[in-house]
Order: C-alpha cells, then structure tokens, then sequence
C-alpha cells in the first residue's frame, strides 16, 4: 500500500472527528512517526495533546499545527522512560475529552545483544513495554465511559519474529503485538477500534539511534505516508503492516520452519555488518 493510500470513512476528515475526536494524544511526537500522526490528524481536525521528552521541538510543531490547521494543541513533557510517566500523562489529562490514544514513543537498538548497554535495555523496556501497558491501562477506561475511540500502538514487523542481532528491539515490540492484538478482541463491542501499526524500515531520526544510517537500506518508507496508513486502517484492526515489502519478507519467514528462518536472518545481518 506505499504510496496511494484508500482512506475509507473513519479515516476521512470529519468522520475521523466524529468517532476519535474532539481530542487525540501522541507519545513520541516530537519527530518521525509520532510527528507525521499529529499532522494528520490536525488535518482531520482534531485537537491534540503532544507527548515526548523534547519541549522544544513539541512546542514548534504545536505553533505550526495551529496556525495551519486552527486546531488546539496541548504541549505535554513526559519521560516515558520514568516509571511514573504514563501515570503524569494521564493525570495530565484528566480534564480533557481524549478519544484517540496513539501509543508511538519507542527506539531500538541493534547489534549483537550482549553488548547492549544494561541502561539503555532498562530503558528500551521502559518506553516500548511498559509506557503502552500503562496507558493502555489508564485510557481504556475514560474510552469505555465515552463509548467510542481507538488506540493505535505502533510495533514493528520486527515484532513478528525474533529477529538476530535485533532481538531486545524484536521482543519488545513482540509484547506491543500481542497486547494490541488482545485489545482489539477485549474492546472491539465497546465501541473502541484497535490498531497495531507494524511499520517496516522508516526514515526517522530513531534510525541514527538504532545504530544505523537509513541512506544504506532499501525499501524505507516515509513517516507520513506510514502515519496516513494507520489512520486509515484503524477501524479494521487488529494488525497493520506498512510496507508491501516488508509485509511480503516477513510472511515468507514466519512461514518457514523457525530454525531455518532464524538462521538466514542472522547470516543476512552478519553479512550486511561486515561480520
């Protein structure tokens, strides 16, 4: 589905109000995936409660959002790292009417996994595991009150498999899968649609972080038009994978037997690091 993208009708601008709005929250917002789904929904009309580390870049894509969409935006510095982050951002928002929880914050981390650093695994875990658990947790409830909404969590096809030299950013996003895949079936009579976003390799500053340069890899999609995808697809759930590319690699290798597929991951990686 790169590029022409079928918007069918909750994902239509006012239609889109009607069943999200008036308010949608966006962790990890402040660059890549988690800034092209607050565009988007500014587009749609929507007010917007911004969430990431960096105030700075929050509050500039809150200034252009306003003054390009007319939308209200909320500016909210959050460590979802912290163990109490997901708490402060609920908490923060008590008084507002949110419809859409988009869950994006998240980074990876490549290489083989026994030279990870301790700190960066504690944290990796915080912001991919525990901060969608969190406020999966605190929001479903205000979402049933309402009696419609949705929770877009983004994973990763990497979430499919384990995937070597990869495997503490695969596991994580492994437990995003499966927690978005059992939130749609708890919630989908309560009004409330579900989407796991599975995006393949996107060109965003969490490449850098990840440990490696997105000019080398082929088939990288664009935040935006992977944003438009999940926004249009909401209302079908539970899985959405990006990319037709990644989409086709990964059902030929969930389809092999394991050991065969685990084995020619780890001898691609190896040979793409030179190893």
């Amino acid at each position: 589905m790169n590029g022409a993208v079928a918007v069918d009708a909750a994902g239509a601008g006012p239609d889109c109000a009607r069943r999200y709005g008036p308010v949608a929250l966006v962790t990890g917002a402040s660059s890549g995936i988690g800034a092209a789904f607050a565009q988007r929904l500014a587009a749609r009309g929507l007010d917007l409660v911004l969430v990431a580390r960096r105030r700075d870049r929050l509050e500039a894509l809150a200034s252009q959002l306003a003054a390009v969409h007319g939308v209200g935006v909320t500016v909210l510095q959050a460590d979802l790292a912290a163990t109490d982050g997901p708490q402060q951002v609920a908490e923060a928002t008590a008084a507002l009417d949110i419809g859409l929880v988009v869950s994006n914050a998240g980074f990876s981390l490549k290489g083989d996994h026994a030279g990870n650093d301790p700190a960066a695994l504690t944290e990796l875990l915080m912001v991919n595991c525990h901060a969608p658990l969190q406020l999966t947790r605190a929001f479903i409830p205000r979402l049933r009150a309402r009696g419609r909404g949705g929770i877009i969590l983004t994973s990763s096809v990497e979430g499919l498999i384990g995937c070597p030299y990869s495997g503490a950013y695969s596991a994580t996003k492994a437990l995003v899968k499966a927690l978005g895949e059992a939130l749609w079936a708890e919630l989908r009579n309560d009004g409330i649609d579900v989407l796991t976003l599975c995006p393949g390799a996107t060109a965003t500053e969490g490449a850098a972080r990840g440990g490696y340069d997105p000019s080398t890899v082929q088939h990288m999609d664009q935040p935006d038009a992977v944003a438009e995808q999940a926004l249009a697809g909401l209302a079908d759930g539970p899985i959405l994978i990006s990319s037709d590319h990644y989409r086709r690699l990964f059902e030929q290798l969930t389809t092999m037997p394991r050991r065969d597929a685990l084995a020619a991951m780890a001898k691609g990686m190896r040979t793409s690091r030179g190893a």
